[in-house]
């Protein structure tokens, strides 16, 4: 079996949600306050039976809800775990004997239910209702519910149809192994010495191991062994113990010295000492110790917290294997252990993170049967499948619960789409699944530059504020990663996405054969359609999206053609964008003085070269309809396009773009596409 499903109804920031899980590991990822601690909370509601209170408080109910529905309906809590059977039933024969009382439907797959319910009871609702008759402010409502209702309030966990209000019962649910490590813990204390419970109970477990692992035995036999070691420990340890009523038999005589003074013997009876040891009370003595290659040994106690937590985990495991071994527990052994994490990185290396989500994936099966991870780290998510990642993500009130691995089809298209994207998701990358908002974008200089340009656009505002990640795709791969956003399609991320993309105009010849494509410049474009076939690579897209719910497209006007191309386009005389790295700085200098002084268009002179021709060429036909300031922009446009090096030149760049914008008068005019592009976002 393994829990394919929960419903929550009212809880938290759970207003009506439906979640689905894996048979296996679900880790389950989203920005801060999206749910995920919630999440967990509403499993262990049901599952942990440590001895937590399953009561819970005002602040617990989803208060998305109106003063009049309020006033009528006392708030309720709901939490419905949908159980399935699983592929591997044939090996976990108890498990359809666990649930038999708790089944909704008995055909294989058979499905069971468990339901968490906390209520006002019956006989209170008209005392609720005459409370809050004449309330009209809904936080005076919910302060009279803490102060008067909360504690009247019960709560219950049925099993099958809950309708049918049969409670499920105790020893069944205590068949449940559920471990539960939140993000503020503190393994050491528990872990360190045999006097802690966990470390005790698996050491106990393990003692005689040898044996009880020898299948060639049988149970009779290992436990003669067993019981022989006992016996043998028993007789060596006599001897100390006796020892050590010997060297306190002196001092024993002052001892009851003073008990015959203090009235403590009396009636011809008197204190003393005696005793014996076994070997589940010595485990007490032992202590956690790492010992190094070198053979120096060293106390955990000195031991680097994330390697703790590993050791903890490796502990916790163990004991789970021990909780389900129904021949040292018998009727009391846990017949389904789940173990949830919250937040494993906050004490883990990035390189440990790999290895502890390679450590659960190796153990998943034969210690544990299924897996709750939440993260915020993009180490592990690049460390599993989309099919085990759970996205939450809540927009102005409204949670959306997305599976990035559902959203491919079994169409050889989406195979290579989910393919690319597993290549793709890097530790870097993946910092999309958890953003508010994305910026997707296809190169390097975009990604580097973005952030500074949005403060020139609003210079009070940051991407980062806003949660807004620029993610850069490298290449016009657009499809792949829209189909992880489309909001238009299910199981699918429905965050903000703005795609900036390069027109990048390109044309061929009409005549001759297997002509292809080749890049053109803006006032190229359009300018003979009797010799070519002209397209470009944005108005299309842009189209596409226009009117998308969430996705949308920006590229530059028809008079534009790159970033680096825009950029010099919208500060044809700004000296500022001549980085250090770019090349013909002075023949660019000259260019953008000749645009401040005006001149005409016949002293835009450019040094002798195939392109520059080209250009110049181009520039002055009589097919190019535009006015001679447009003309002596794109001059310069295409002469900065031609010699700026990508990375290193965004680099230089956003460094004099910050020292600009911390200028008393900024100077940069940022190109009215990325504008558009950063106030969409700022919405």
């Amino acid at each position: 079996m393994y829990i394919s499903k929960i419903k929550i109804q009212g809880f938290r920031n759970f207003k009506d949600n439906e979640i689905s899980f894996n048979d296996g590991i679900n880790v389950i990822i989203g920005h801060n306050n999206a749910g995920k601690t919630n999440l967990l909370k509403a499993l262990s509601l049901i599952l942990d039976n440590s001895g937590a209170s399953k009561k819970l408080e005002v602040d617990d109910f989803n208060k998305q809800v109106d003063i009049a529905h309020l006033k009528v309906n006392p708030p309720e809590i709901r939490i419905v775990l949908i159980i399935n059977e699983s592929k591997d039933e044939n090996l976990h024969t108890d498990d359809l004997v666990t649930v038999s009382n708790w089944i909704t439907r008995l055909d294989s797959p058979y499905e069971a239910q468990l339901t968490y319910s906390f209520f006002l009871g019956e006989d209170k609702k008209e005392e609720y209702a005459k409370a809050l008759e004449t309330i009209t402010d809904i936080d005076v409502a919910w302060r009279i519910i803490k102060r008067d209702f909360v504690r009247k309030y019960n709560y219950k966990i049925f099993g099958g149809n809950p309708a049918l209000q049969n409670q499920a019962e105790s020893d069944n649910l205590q068949k449940f192994d559920f471990q539960f490590l939140n993000a503020i813990r503190d393994v050491e204390r528990d872990m360190f010495t045999g006097r802690t419970t966990l470390l005790k109970d698996v050491l106990q477990f393990f003692m005689d191991y040898e044996i009880k692992k020898d299948t060639t035995k049988t149970i009779g036999v290992q436990t003669a062994e067993i019981k022989q070691r006992q016996q043998e420990f028993e007789q060596k340890s006599k001897p100390v113990i006796d020892d050590l009523l010997a060297r306190i038999s002196e001092g024993q005589k002052e001892i009851l010295d003073y008990a015959t003074k203090t009235g403590a013997a009396f009636n011809k009876a008197s204190p003393g000492f005696e005793g014996g040891i076994t070997e589940f009370e010595l485990l007490s003595a032992l202590k956690l110790i790492i010992q190094h290659e070198t053979g120096i040994k060293i106390p955990a106690t000195h031991n680097g917290l994330g390697y703790n937590n590993l050791i903890y985990m490796s502990l916790l495991l163990a004991k789970m294997q021990a909780n389900a071994d129904g021949s040292y527990y018998g009727s009391n052994a846990k017949v389904y252990p789940l173990l949830a994490i919250e937040e494993p990185e906050a004490h883990l290396h990035p390189s440990m993170q790999y290895k502890f989500l390679k450590f659960l994936k190796e153990n998943k099966k034969s210690k544990v049967r299924q897996i709750f991870v939440t993260s915020h780290s993009t180490h592990i998510t690049s460390a599993v499948s989309l099919d085990e990642i759970i996205c939450l993500h809540s927009q102005g009130g409204v949670l959306n619960v997305a599976y990035p691995g559902k959203v491919f089809s079994d169409s050889q298209e989406d195979k290579v789409s989910k393919a690319y994207i597993e290549r793709f998701l890097d530790a870097t990358k993946s910092n999309m699944l958890f953003a508010q908002k994305i910026i997707l974008v296809e190169g390097l200089a975009e990604q580097i530059l973005l952030p500074t340009i949005a403060r020139h656009v609003n210079k009070d505002k940051q991407l980062e504020d806003h949660h807004i990640e620029v993610t850069n795709i490298g290449g016009r791969y657009f499809e792949h990663f829209l189909k992880l956003f489309d909001s238009t399609k299910p199981n699918t991320i429905g965050k903000q996405v703005v795609c900036i993309t390069d027109r990048d105009p390109v044309r061929k010849q009409i005549a001759g054969t297997n002509n292809s494509f080749n890049k053109c410049y803006p006032f190229e474009y359009n300018t003979d359609a009797t010799i070519y076939t002209y397209q470009d690579n944005a108005s299309a897209k842009i189209t596409q999206y226009s009117s998308h719910p969430n996705i949308t497209f920006f590229s530059q006007d028809p008079k534009g053609k790159t970033l680096e191309y825009n950029i010099a386009l919208c500060n044809p005389s700004l000296e500022l964008i001549l980085t250090d790295s770019i090349a013909n700085q002075d023949e660019l200098k000259e260019l953008m003085k000749a645009f401040s002084d005006e001149k005409a268009i016949s002293e835009f002179i450019l040094r002798e070269s195939d392109e520059n021709t080209r250009i110049t060429t181009s520039i002055n036909s009589n097919s190019c309809t535009w006015d001679e300031i447009d003309k002596k922009k794109a001059i310069i446009a295409s002469r900065y396009l031609n010699s700026v090096g990508k990375g290193e030149n965004a680099l230089e760049l956003s460094v004099k773009l910050e020292e600009d914008l911390n200028s008393a008068t900024p100077t940069f005019v940022v190109p009215q596409y990325l504008k558009d592009a950063i106030e969409c976002l700022f919405q």
